[in-house]
């Protein structure tokens, strides 16, 4: 027996074993069996069967290269058992004939045959390149078929039919074929013109789209015919309606170009047969194809897309009619002509809508209407075609151009628009640009690769908004982050350095970064940053040797000195102190300071205003960086400079007129000595103490206090001799920025002379009783200072908001202080303010009595004047307070100063028993109202009120003259109040005047600014210069405190209970809640006005909070004491009526959800509790939302029998529940589920009990016959269920209730008998129900 081959034997050994097997002639294992094809019959029965039949693997006679692949026989479909298929018929004939969808003439697709197609070798030419084709070469040559293509494919297909010899175009061509995609035409045979469809008028010429074209010679034509007299034949023998519906059954399959492609076909044949059909008539043209008639290709009368192919749209009038010999016009397209039509119709504006501003290329505004001619160049093809001129958007459109000339020309027409105060002289026009920025484009980037930084400092420098953020969106927000996310700064810098503009270019550049800095801290430091920006301004405008200029307009501004520069430097040095250190170190503005200061403004080859502008700004620049104790060296150099130039000060103020440029030098030069006087009074260890924790530390001032202090003896003879001038206004007016400047350095000089511990302080006392007697004292008493009091109230932006309110053109996301074209001179920045004055007095005032407390009896008469008095009341009277602009902020903050100033005076006179009482609480009330109104910035001075003016008792004459006593009689006369027997105010007044220093503590402890804010803050107020970080202000968006303060402890407390879910300790919530809610009582009591901004329904929610807070809190009999009598307060008769809980409140998302949780509470933990349950009452009132009421009956039905508040100790009238009547069908339906199923009884809710039976009484027997038809038969069904009710007394409640009364046990009277009406409507209602059972709902 033979084996089984095993592993590893080789293919030898397995031939071995093969031939001995077929040796052996032994049977096989495994019988192989062929099966034969589908048709049945046998494949293979022409070949000879091997022998044995066996299939033998043969390895001798294989060929040596593969066989040829050969196609196999096509397959054919099995045929399933039920239906065999014939013989002779195959599947895919079938599936042919039975196909009816449109793909089926995709299903054989014959390919092109190629092979008798010449391929033709470029003829060989004598020149080296083939001739240049000119445009102006006379185009009638061109070959017939040109169509659409290229000039190259033109030329290339010209070549090509000369290498063929093809005849001349202007040859008979009868034989020439159509271009690729062309349709032909032939020409008919009778057989063709006989095909026509019955009951049709389109008749068959032969084949339109099938031309045969790439089969055979000798097949294309016949296969073309037979496939057109299928179709015939096919057509002929369907009737009109299978037309038809094939027909739309082919338009719905096919894509919608397609079919306008066929249809163009279509129309592109019968056109030219028609045509072909005239030169054939007897006297028409020839048929030859000359040069005088060019061929014209079937691509020129395609339809192109966007073609309208509707026949009946009428034909567009062309000025001039366009000739297929133009270049590029041998294919007309209509739509693209449009332009070339005359202008439409000028519109006029039928509405009040706004229009587009549009500017003559002379930057001059045009009128809407106006109507010019077109040669002018003012017309375009935008949008508004008929209207000349251009936008602001298309100019800065056509300023971002790839063309030099037209960026050239808007740039020129903005200039002028610009020039022509138009738009803001700097950055008001930006708000136009918003759209299309002036930010450079790709092209103009890669041009200037050798003025920009590296990348990575770029990088750095941006924060993550602006990375974020497109400058577009940017601008939009506030246009000044805008325009410093694109390449200004460099751009700005590459002007001055190369292009070396004019004058007006320098000035305008200067104004620009002027004002960039002035913007923030960010902006300015961006400036400061701009590579070779700074030292290029330095260098060229701030130089230290000139040549003389003379007066008149100057021909250029390099290297000569520009003031304009000098305030630059002086606003970036505004914006920090670690700006100002680099300027002053890194750019040599020391030796420029002392050039400019050490000559006198007459001395200075300059013009003259130029030269007292510099010498100003330049002074304002050392004040700057002295107000951060920097530039003291500079005093030891330049002080016989400054000495020379105090001593010439009485000299120029005598001057007539007095000029107002030297003025303002004077102002500036007194502002550097008042700066430098602080910074000798500032010790460096009382400089570096605090510092150090803010981080603001710096080195100490150079300036000793034996260097300032002599400046007094010739400073007070200027202030001496501009006060005489207080009576001439006009002259006031013009000496204005000294005597203030003067009263400034006289605060400080006694400040920083109390200061030093090597002075005796009988000097300075002494010295201050002398300048009491001899220059203040005839000050207050004279009756111009009056007048200065009375018009407070006229340039007062509180008192005026509208005063401070923004331009229509200004733009909100432009800061500005809208100052540029002046201000009134009744107003705050006016030339007429008396602000500025009487705030400088009142410093010196507060200064002097702080120093010398003797002094403050005499001084504080001020106080008295009336026109202070009325300023303050009508500043303390509620209005409108102004909106929050940048402007209206920055006269705020000086109003405010000075409020304040009044206010510390006030305080210390109080603190002496100086005030009278009606002047005391106008003061006291003038202090709430300014302590809810300060602004980010003035931290110190929020500080200050509440350590002094706020909770001082001596502010509150209430406490000594009857205020207790009197609340207690206020509370036995007020009918709301003697309801409730826990609430006795006069003693709870009493006690909380007691603990003002504990109301004090708490306030303090959580209204503090944020400790950063508030050491800048200080810094800044008190002159210590060693810690002052900028001397920019926050814009702010809202006030530092919130209008509703009194009550922020409790909302913190609140917040903390929320976030500390094991509680809060009893001690802290007890004492926070005791104080919020006595300090909460003293201002309802005493100053009501101060809460006036605070709505009554945002009162009660705070005073809801405070059983929010805790479990227990409620249960504190102080805390129950205090929330009753502001129960009372909020119930009164002129409070109640203001209550509205619909309305928004501030700080609160939904008084229904806080309604909700306050439910829960209720329901958790109140255990009847009567004060709990009057605060749940209070909001289910008949004029407040559905909502609370239907929370309470709906969702917490339980808490009813914990409300068992009296009825003779509700808050509010019972009318207020039952009036008007019900007409929720929701709460009405609850309202008597929970009577009938015992959920609300009168001795566990008796409030809620007679106010659920007045609702459903007046329901059930109302007769409103509007009410529809579910309304109805709902009122019909509570009514007989009322009188089938198995309790006799709720029956007897809900049918003969007649009217509420409070005084009564059930809250309500009844009819002894029900009246004839309700009688009789309730017996015919009952015999329906004995008849027909009662009815469901």
């Amino acid at each position: 027996m033979l084996s089984r081959p095993k592993p590893g034997e080789s293919e030898m050994d397995l031939l071995r074993f093969q031939s001995q097997f077929l040796a052996a002639g032994a049977a096989p294992a495994v019988q192989l069996v062929k099966k034969g094809n589908r048709g049945g019959s046998d494949a293979n029965s022409d070949r000879p069967p091997l022998q044995d039949h066996r299939d033998v693997v043969m390895l001798d006679n294989l060929p040596d290269l593969p066989p040829a692949l050969v196609h196999s026989p096509p397959k054919r479909a099995r045929s399933s058992p039920g239906h065999p298929l014939p013989e002779d018929e195959d599947p895919e004939e079938k599936l042919r004939r039975h196909d009816q969808h449109i793909t089926a003439v995709l299903t054989k697709i014959i390919e092109r045959d190629t092979s008798s197609v010449t391929v033709n070798l470029p003829m060989p030419s004598g020149v080296a390149f083939p001739a240049v084709f000119h445009r102006s070469q006379d185009t009638q040559g061109k070959s017939a078929t040109s169509g659409k293509r290229s000039i190259f494919a033109q030329e290339i297909a010209a070549r090509r039919i000369a290498e063929a010899r093809v005849p001349s175009v202007g040859e008979v061509v009868p034989n020439l074929g159509p271009p690729e995609g062309a349709v032909t035409c032939e020409t008919p045979t009778p057989r063709d013109q006989g095909c026509q469809l019955p009951g049709s008028s389109h008749s068959f010429q032969g084949p339109n789209l099938v031309t045969g074209k790439g089969l055979r010679d000798q097949e294309a034509e016949q296969e073309a015919q037979t496939i057109h007299e299928e179709n015939i034949a096919r057509l002929q023998a369907m009737a009109p309606e299978e037309i038809l519906q094939e027909q739309q059954r082919l338009l719905a399959q096919l894509d919608p170009s397609l079919v306008a492609f066929l249809r163009s076909h279509s129309r592109t044949q019968e056109q030219t047969g028609e045509k072909a059909s005239e030169e054939q008539k007897p006297g028409g043209p020839s048929a030859n194809v000359t040069k005088e008639k060019p061929l014209m290709s079937a691509f020129a009368s395609e339809p192109r897309k966007g073609d309208k192919l509707e026949p009946e749209a009428p034909a567009l009038a062309l000025p001039v009619t366009p000739q297929k010999e133009w270049l590029h016009m041998d294919t007309v397209e209509l739509e693209k002509l449009h332009w070339t039509q005359d202008l439409p119709p000028l519109r006029r504006q039928q509405t009040q809508e706004r229009m587009q501003a549009r500017f003559s290329l002379q930057g001059e505004l045009l009128a809407p209407d106006v109507d010019l001619p077109t040669h002018l160049g003012l017309h375009h093809h935008g949008e508004e075609a008929e209207r000349a001129g251009y936008s602001l958007q298309e100019l800065f459109h056509l300023t971002r151009s790839q063309v030099s000339q037209q960026r050239a020309l808007a740039l020129h027409v903005l200039a002028q628009v610009i020039s022509r105060e138009l738009l803001d002289s700097t950055f008001s026009w930006y708000h136009g640009a918003l759209t299309f920025p002036l930010m450079p484009s790709q092209e103009d980037k890669e041009d200037e690769d050798e003025d920009e930084e590296c990348p990575a400092e770029k990088a750095k420098r941006k924060s993550p908004e602006e990375e974020s953020r497109p400058p577009p969106d940017l601008a939009r927000h506030d246009v000044i982050k805008g325009l410093l996310a694109t390449s200004l700064l460099p751009r700005l810098r590459y002007l001055l350095e190369v292009t070396y503009p004019g004058p007006a270019v320098v000035l305008d550049i200067l104004a620009v970064l002027i004002r960039l800095a002035r913007h923030s801290l960010e902006s300015a430091t961006r400036v400061l940053e701009c590579p070779r920006l700074i030292e290029t301004i330095v260098r060229e405008f701030l130089p230290t040797s000139w040549s003389p200029v003379g007066a008149g307009p100057t021909p250029s501004l390099y290297k000569v000195p520009c003031a304009t520069a000098m305030k630059l430097l002086r606003v970036l040095a505004s914006a920090g102190r670690n700006i100002a250190a680099r300027l002053l170190s890194s750019f040599d503005l020391r030796s420029r300071l002392c050039r400019f200061i050490a000559e006198a403004p007459q001395e200075l080859a300059l013009p003259p205003e130029e030269a007292e502008t510099l010498s100003t700004e330049a002074l304002r620049l050392w004040a700057v960086a002295a107000s951060y104790g920097q530039g003291g060296d500079l005093y030891r150099e330049l002080y016989p400079v400054l000495m020379r130039a105090l001593q010439v000060v009485p000299q120029e103020l005598s001057t007539h007129p007095p000029q107002p440029l030297s003025m303002q030098r004077i102002a500036a030069l007194l502002t550097l000595l008042t700066q430098l006087t602080l910074a000798a009074g500032s010790t460096p260890a009382e400089a570096i103490s605090d510092s150090a924790e803010a981080s603001l530390s710096a080195t100490p001032s150079l300036v000793t206090w034996t260097q300032v202090s002599g400046l007094q003896p010739l400073v007070e003879p200027c202030l001496r001799q501009t006060l005489k001038l207080l009576s001439r206004p006009e002259m006031w007016r013009a000496v204005g920025p000294v005597p203030v400047a003067c009263l400034l350095f006289l605060g400080a000089y006694y400040q920083a002379w109390s200061q030093q511990p090597s002075s005796c302080p009988e000097d300075w006392l002494q010295d201050m009783e002398r300048l009491s007697e001899e220059l203040l004292l005839p000050l207050l008493s004279q009756p111009t200072l009056g007048g200065l009091w009375d018009s407070l109230r006229h340039c007062s932006p509180l008192c005026n908001p509208l005063s401070c309110a923004p331009a229509p053109e200004a733009p909100p996301s432009l800061v500005s202080l809208g100052c540029s074209g002046g201000c009134p001179s009744l107003s705050l920045a006016g030339s007429a303010s008396p602000f500025p004055f009487l705030t400088a007095l009142l410093s010196l005032l507060n200064t002097l009595t702080q120093i010398h407390k003797g002094l403050c009896g005499q001084l504080a008469a001020i106080l008295a004047a009336p026109g202070l008095q009325n300023y303050f009341l009508q500043c303390v009277a509620p209005g409108a307070a102004p909106h929050l602009t940048p402007f209206s902020a920055w006269a705020l903050r000086h109003e405010y100063h000075l409020q304040y100033l009044a206010l510390a005076l006030a305080q210390k006179a109080a603190a002496l028993q100086l005030l009278p009482a009606p002047h005391a609480a106008l003061h006291h009330g003038m202090a709430l109202a300014l302590l809810s109104r300060l602004l980010p910035g003035s931290e110190h001075l929020a500080h200050e009120l509440l350590l002094s003016c706020v909770f001082r008792l001596e502010l509150l004459p209430e406490r000594t003259s009857g205020g207790p006593e009197a609340a207690d009689f206020s509370d036995q006369l007020s009918l709301g109040s003697s309801k409730v027997p826990w609430c006795g105010q006069g003693s709870l007044l009493a006690q909380a005047c007691q603990d003002l220093p504990s109301i004090r503590s708490c306030y303090l402890t959580h209204c503090l600014p944020a400790r950063a804010s508030l050491l800048a803050s200080q810094a800044l107020h008190r002159g210590e210069l060693q810690r002052v970080p900028t001397l920019l202000l926050p814009v702010p968006t809202e006030p530092l405190l919130p209008t509703d303060w009194p009550f922020l402890p409790l909302i913190h407390l609140y917040h903390r209970a929320s976030d500390t879910p094991s509680g809060l300790s009893p001690m802290d919530t007890v004492g926070t809640a005791m104080r919020v809610l006595q300090w909460v009582l003293v201002l309802e009591s005493w100053r009501p006005q101060a809460l006036w901004a605070v709505p009554p329904a945002a009162r009660l929610a705070r005073l809801m909070c405070v059983f929010l807070v805790d479990s227990e809190l409620f249960r504190e009999s102080p805390v129950q004491h205090l929330v009753a009598a502001l129960l009372a307060q909020l119930c009164q008769p002129q409070i109640l009526p203001n209550l509205n809980l619909d309305c928004p409140l501030p700080g609160l998302t939904s008084f229904p959800d806080l309604y909700a949780n306050f439910l829960d509470h209720f329901e958790a933990v109140s255990f009847g509790d009567h004060l709990f349950g009057a605060l749940v009452l209070l909001p289910l009132q008949r004029r407040f939302s559905v909502t609370l009421r239907l929370a309470l009956f709906g969702e917490h039905v339980g808490a009813l029998r914990a409300l068992s508040l009296p009825l003779t100790q509700l808050p509010v009238s019972l009318e207020c529940y039952t009036v008007p009547p019900e007409d929720n069908l929701a709460l009405l339906q609850l309202y008597f589920r929970t009577l009938a199923t015992g959920a609300l009884r009168p001795h566990w809710c008796p409030v809620l009990y007679a106010v659920a039976v007045a609702h459903v009484n007046s329901f059930i027997f109302s007769q409103d016959p509007q009410s529809s038809d579910e309304v109805k038969a709902a009122r019909r069904s509570m009514l007989q269920k009322t009188w089938l009710l198995a309790d006799e007394g709720l029956r007897q409640h809900l049918l003969h209730y007649k009217l509420p009364n409070s005084t009564l046990p059930e809250g309500f009277e009844l009819y002894s008998q029900l009246p004839p009406l309700r009688e009789h409507y309730l017996q015919r209602l009952t015999s329906t129900v004995l008849q027909n059972g009662v009815s469901e709902t």
